[in-house]
């Protein structure tokens, strides 16, 4: 049963992947299109799109990796399989591999592409949690229509009434974290970064605020490696009064990560063009947007008031509200919330990330100036997961890839537990061809997934393994907990274990790889044996350097927020 449109649009950030080393060549295969179990990275995040009831959807990429990405849009099955209409391919024309997130919302042509509230969301995001629940908790909270709030429904007094008397422009965010350990598909040093966050009120929402998804209030957000670092000069962990004087509960969290999937009010997007000091979306625009709810005078600074103020049709002809919210030049080292100095105190965060202070007499209340201006400033609300709940993975590292890759493989078919039962992520078969398996062969059925035209010659050994479109695995080959590209050959009697294949690369035979990464198009010499090393064109080990031809076959998948 197709889900109704909810009004919203979504904008998909589909970057080089730097941080993968299989998207070292962006302009031929950009990590929006390495596979993980199979399917592009991008399909993931198109589809939950799709599921959730967004249709407006444009995938935002530099120039040079508009052919592939096109191109694969138009012939790749998985790609092809999802429903219309078609993603919007947008490469502005000063968009490089190095500009930042919070500066990319500042091109001219994301500007004029926003129309309305947006979910603005990496393109290597799998996410299990039904979008649909988590756009209607936040329409709940914020009393909100998705949609309602765009610049052509406002009056020239200001923004118009949402539908609980609310002003349209003033409502606030959501921001996903989910949890990097003690998870099967957890992956040893992979980046977290320090959330703080305080419980809504009683009558904040108190019909969201469910066990299925319970909301906070986000005070702090900043990758863990910058909390070190200040750790380390300030000797300690410095937090203002001010925040203790707002939320007398606050919960920290070290060992979580920001998901990047962001839902925002149309009036980021003004606060994103006038705020040019910004580089970041979840560091610079979310880390202050949560701390002015509650640091006094940093709203100010970040000339939020003037963005949420009322416009006049004159003024917005004139365009002087642009001009005013840049004479202010914003010293954002002097704003960071751990200063240290006579309006700090110190506050230890549990080795397990959670902290509950409570601070009774201690603190002076702010007085009603104060208060009313902190009042103006809309909240940036958190989804924080806890337990076992629904998978959420950014796959921005190749320890993820195959972690995440084995970890979906595990998933049933629909063929095998049905629709209703299967999960959004499962496969329709765990072996595409059936025939191309011989009988004389060991595929465990149950944790691999085999894609189609793959060759599995007789003798060869494949567990808890994905195979991509085209590969070949010859002859007494022994696979273990491998992820295997499309097109790829892993030679006769090699033994392979925890390794990542790429795709047109060779393993020769009776090689031996143990957690190893062939680079896409590398040969690895006959007679092998490694051990957590990388095969790379350039920097990696040497080997035959023999360049497969790419016949142009987008099966692989791969994304990123960052650019």
């Amino acid at each position: 049963m197709p889900v109704p449109a909810l009004g919203f649009q979504a904008l998909v950030l589909c970057g080089p992947g730097v941080s993968l080393t299989l998207a070292s060549k962006p302009e031929d295969l950009p990590k929006a299109l390495i596979n993980v179990a199979n399917r592009p990275l991008v399909f993931y995040v198109l589809d939950w799109l799709k599921r959730s009831g967004v249709s407006d959807i444009t995938l935002i990429t530099p120039p040079s990796a508009v052919p592939p990405l096109q191109a694969a849009l138009k012939q790749n099955q998985y790609l092809t399989s999802l429903p219309s209409p078609n993603p919007t391919v947008l490469a502005p024309k000063d968009l490089e591999l190095v500009t930042g997130t919070a500066e990319l919302l500042r091109l001219p042509e994301v500007q004029s592409c926003i129309k309305t509230d947006f979910l603005l969301l990496p393109c290597d995001l799998i996410c299990e949690i039904p979008g649909e629940s988590l756009l209607e908790s936040w329409m709940v909270s914020q009393s909100a229509l998705g949609g309602s709030s765009t610049r052509e429904g406002r009056h020239a007094d200001g923004p118009v009434s949402g539908p609980g008397g609310e002003q349209g422009g003033r409502r606030g965010g959501l921001a996903v974290y989910y949890p990097t350990q003690g998870r099967e598909e957890s992956v040893k040093g992979e980046a977290t970064d320090f959330v703080a966050i305080a419980p809504l009120d009683e009558d904040e929402a108190p019909a969201v605020n469910g066990p299925r998804f319970p909301l906070d209030k986000l005070v702090m957000s900043m990758p863990m490696d910058t909390v070190k670092e200040r750790m380390e000069a300030d000797k300690g962990f410095l937090v203002r009064h001010s925040l203790v004087e707002k939320h007398a509960q606050v919960k920290m969290l070290s060992t979580y990560r920001d998901a990047h999937l962001y839902v925002f009010p149309y009036w980021v997007k003004d606060l994103a063009r006038h705020q040019d000091k910004f580089q970041s979306v979840s560091e610079d625009l979310i880390g202050y947007w949560a701390k002015s709810e509650w640091q006094k005078g940093l709203g100010e600074k970040l000339g939020m008031n003037k963005v949420l103020a009322p416009k006049s049709d004159n003024a917005e002809e004139n365009g002087s509200n642009d001009g005013d919210s840049l004479e202010e030049e914003i010293d954002l080292q002097a704003m960071s919330t751990t200063k240290s100095g006579s309006s700090v105190a110190p506050m230890a965060a549990e080795e397990k990330g959670l902290s509950s202070p409570t601070f009774a007499s201690r603190v002076k209340a702010p007085s009603n100036t104060e208060s009313e201006e902190l009042a103006k400033i809309p909240p940036i609300l958190a989804y924080v997961q806890r337990g076992s709940a629904p998978f959420v993975r950014r796959v921005d590292s190749s320890a993820v890839l195959l972690s995440t890759s084995l970890r979906l493989a595990k998933l049933p078919s629909i063929d095998e537990v049905g629709r209703q039962a299967a999960s959004p992520l499962a496969h329709s078969k765990k072996i595409a061809h059936p025939e191309g398996v011989p009988k004389r062969c060991t595929v465990t059925e149950s944790d691999c997934l085999l894609d189609i035209n793959v060759t599995i010659e007789e003798f060869a050994v494949v567990k808890e393994c994905c195979i991509g479109e085209g590969a070949k695995i010859c002859k007494g080959a022994r696979l273990s907990k491998c992820v295997v590209l499309p097109y790829a050959v892993v030679g006769e009697k090699a033994v392979v274990t925890g390794t990542i294949v790429g795709r047109h690369s060779k393993v020769g035979r009776d090689s031996v790889l143990k957690d190893c990464e062939v680079d896409n198009g590398f040969v690895v010499p006959d007679d092998t044996d490694a051990k957590g090393e990388k095969f790379m064109h350039f920097g990696g080990l040497e080997g035959e350097d023999d360049e497969m031809d790419d016949s142009g076959d987008f099966d692989d998948n791969g994304s990123d927020l960052g650019f």
